[in-house]
């Protein structure tokens, strides 16, 4: 077992594993931080959940590779659960999950809902959005919260659309007020052409293969519907 004990010691070793579960849970996989926020980490380590402390808080660990860093991505890809994907990584991911298919062939297709699509375009529309801004500009009302998340999910797990941040609200007046809400922006846009064009040069099935046996080697009891699951979403 891998033993984190600060948020410095986190990063180091998923750039080496390259991909982890998120939230306090294997699930069947891996994770850096296998532990949930009320239970006791199974090594001595000042590491816990939700006191708000950037260096040894795994819940702020989230935010800040996405404010300081360009190399991990953080949303939910696993499961449809939050997990973190390196850059080394991603084209794998990509070429497992999408290989060449855009979105709007993909919702021609009937794989992705109409609700994915009034997203997606809102975001394409107008750049960065945080989430309280694309519900606004994509009219989703509060009785379609349901229909929101599942959609917003369904992106991310398609890997259209990724965590990119987080914003607070902006009063007439132009001050920020209120929780931070967070910001989401395509892959493209998130990751850039070289990962992309990484990604078109590797077959499915290769893919497939080459992160199966990163699994394995990270965690050589994982199952193999498990794993399949795990790569394909």
């Amino acid at each position: 077992m891998v033993q984190i004990k600060d948020y410095n010691g986190f990063v180091e070793s998923l750039l080496q594993a390259g991909f982890s579960m998120g939230g306090g849970s294997s699930d069947g996989i891996f994770a850096l931080i296998p532990w949930s926020w009320d239970e006791t980490p199974p090594y001595d380590t000042p590491v816990r959940w939700h006191t708000g402390t950037p260096d040894t808080d795994p819940w702020e660990w989230r935010m800040r590779v996405l404010d300081e860093r360009n190399d991990i991505a953080y949303g939910k890809v696993f499961f449809k659960k939050s997990g973190f994907i390196t850059k080394e990584w991603a084209p794998y991911f990509l070429a497992a999950r999408r290989g060449k298919e855009e979105f709007d062939g993909a919702y021609e297709d009937g794989t992705l809902s109409h609700a994915a699509k009034r997203i997606y375009h809102t975001i394409l529309e107008y750049g960065t959005l945080p989430l309280h801004a694309i519900k606004q500009l994509a009219s989703f009302g509060a009785e379609e919260k349901s229909r929101f998340d599942s959609a917003l999910t369904e992106l991310q797990m398609r890997m259209f659309l990724t965590m990119c941040g987080r914003q607070q609200k902006l009063s007439q007046k132009g001050e920020e007020y209120g929780w931070y809400s967070t910001v989401f922006c395509t892959t493209e846009q998130f990751w850039g052409e070289d990962v992309f064009a990484e990604a078109g040069k590797i077959a499915k099935d290769d893919a497939i293969k080459t992160i199966t046996t990163q699994v394995l080697v990270l965690n050589p009891q994982a199952e193999a519907k498990k794993i399949s699951k795990f790569i394909l979403g």
